[in-house]
């Protein structure tokens, strides 16, 4: 008769901490740039839009209006619009791409594995903020096109800027995403959702003024203060008189107090980590 038996053997399993999860949030970050350099035809669409908005649309607007806009050229107007046009709409798309994992399967195995769904959405929410300002500094590249210095300052101050607001625009992507089980209902409210906001964020009409209507609605629009301080840099870096400056790029304004740029960048971020908060939330009920 058998008296032994055997000891049952110890399994160790990897500890959730602060290294592991920082390990996941890198994996993460670089799948989504791996996954963005693949996409060739993705790069090239995210930059058509505005490359015909800027060159196409804005030579033809600018013959109706250079009468209207004193002393500068209606492209070099909508540049910053353009930039910040290229990283929503890349943001958004990287964030879509949530849907696609979940549709393939490849979503669960990440819910699965032994990492926090915190590390898993700050990884998403950096890789597209990542991919979106890339994508963002081709547009940059075109700066000397439309009559916009290449000053190291202007654009160190723009990247900043684009890399912040890409990363707030791919929280508010994913957590969108993180409810949704198709790639259709995703766009449906992207197009429902972001392009009104996008239009009404002045990226392409100047701010001041606007009717009283069409006022508040830039001034609640939370794009307005991410397009805002990539135009005040532009223009601070252009040589305008006071009245084409007043006229082109009047701020953002709470009655008649003006909106100052530290604190557009301010709102910026804390409405990112609001929604990478409200994202990672959605996200622990996934499955």
């Amino acid at each position: 008769m058998l008296t032994d038996i055997a000891e049952p053997v110890a399994v160790r399993t990897p500890g959730i901490g602060v290294r592991h999860n920082a390990r996941a949030v890198r994996v993460v970050l670089h799948r989504e740039i791996l996954r963005f350099l693949d996409d060739r035809p993705r790069m090239i669409s995210m930059l058509v839009q505005p490359v015909l908005w800027l060159f196409v649309i804005g030579t033809g607007i600018g013959s109706l209006v250079e009468t209207a806009v004193p002393g500068i050229d209606y492209r070099t107007f909508i540049y910053p619009g353009m930039i910040s046009m290229t990283i929503i709409m890349t943001a958004m798309f990287s964030a879509g791409s949530i849907v696609w994992d979940r549709e393939f399967g490849f979503l669960r195995e990440m819910l699965v594995a032994p990492i926090s769904r915190t590390a898993i959405v700050t990884g998403k929410c950096l890789g597209g903020a990542v991919v979106a300002t890339a994508q963002g500094l081709i547009i940059l590249a075109l700066a000397g096109l439309v009559g916009v210095p290449y000053d190291p300052v202007l654009i160190l101050t723009m990247v900043v800027e684009m890399f912040l607001a890409a990363f707030t625009v791919t929280a508010f992507g994913v957590l969108i995403a993180a409810g949704l089980k198709n790639i259709q209902s995703f766009f449906g409210v992207v197009q429902m959702a972001v392009m009104p906001m996008l239009f009404l964020s002045g990226a392409m009409f100047p701010l001041a003024n606007l009717p009283g209507w069409l006022q508040v609605l830039t001034t609640v629009n939370p794009l307005t203060y991410a397009v805002d301080p990539m135009r005040q840099a532009v223009f601070s870096h252009l040589d305008l008189s006071p009245t084409a400056s007043a006229l082109l790029n009047p701020g953002v304004s709470w009655g008649d107090w003006k909106v100052p740029v530290p604190l557009e960048i301010g709102l910026v971020t804390a409405a990112g980590l609001v929604l990478l908060a409200m994202a990672v939330a959605r996200f622990r009920r996934a499955r």
